[in-house]
């Protein structure tokens, strides 16, 4: 049996959260102030997962750069190649919250999805 000591990022409380692992099974949760610390621990314990923001270039647009997220929560360990795959995209202006920068991110699933708008010049 061990444990993990987590701070849950589910909500803003920032609860100090114990899971009690048993061969790799989550036992118990305990500390957590709402449902969602729950939530957060069991899966960030076996497998965790993260949303990834970045910036594009763009061109012709009024910004030189645009925000840009995944369109899911990617695995963890994928976040470096997801990154890498953002290396060198451009978007062409005008570009609209929502839109499909990149398909498949490093092969995970999820798309690079434009979080801000940039008219064209």
């Amino acid at each position: 049996m061990s444990t993990r000591e987590l701070t849950c990022i589910g909500c803003p409380l920032g609860c100090a959260v114990t899971v009690t692992l048993k061969d790799g099974s989550v036992t118990a949760v305990t500390g957590n102030t709402c449902p969602r610390g729950d939530t957060y621990a069991r899966k960030e314990v076996t497998n965790p997962t993260r949303i990834v923001t970045s910036t594009v270039h763009v061109t012709g647009g009024i910004h030189p750069m645009v925000n840009v997220k995944t369109s899911s929560d990617i695995p963890k360990d994928k976040i470096f190649a997801c990154m890498d795959a953002l290396k060198g995209v451009r978007a062409a202006a005008p570009v609209r919250i929502g839109d499909v920068i990149l398909s498949n991110a490093a092969g995970t699933g999820a798309d690079i999805i434009a979080a801000g708008n940039v008219p064209a010049k």
